[in-house]
């Protein structure tokens, strides 16, 4: 599934947009922990979290992350929208939990890394 098939299947708020929506996500990641993000996420994945402060657009960016969708209906600052656009780092945002927005995704056929099916 590409980045704008996600954006726009689920509805995502685009705080900041994808440098390339066309980019193929197959993979995601979800946790608020940044250290966690740092080893286990990887390139072109999608990431579900609550934070919505500066620090994960250094994450995203370090990680060439595909996207960083924030949950719960919590909206970035304009600070962190703006440093999002400067790196090019895409950041969505959804008001549904951190719970049901995996599981959408997990049905529309993206999994986690290195992980098969259950």
């Amino acid at each position: 599934m590409t980045l704008n098939e996600i954006i726009k299947t689920f509805g995502l708020t685009v705080y900041a947009p994808p440098a390339d929506g066309r980019v193929k996500v197959e993979h995601g990641y979800a946790s608020d922990l940044l250290s966690d993000v740092i080893a286990n996420a990887g390139r072109d994945d999608i990431w579900v979290t609550m934070q919505m402060h500066v620090n994960i657009i250094a994450v995203a960016a370090l990680k060439d992350i595909a996207a960083v969708v924030i949950v719960s209906s919590h909206s970035p600052a304009d600070e962190t929208i703006g440093i999002a656009k400067q790196k090019g780092v895409c950041v969505l945002g959804t008001g549904m939990t951190t719970f049901e927005t995996c599981g959408r995704l997990y049905a529309a056929g993206i999994r986690e890394r290195g992980k098969g099916t259950i």
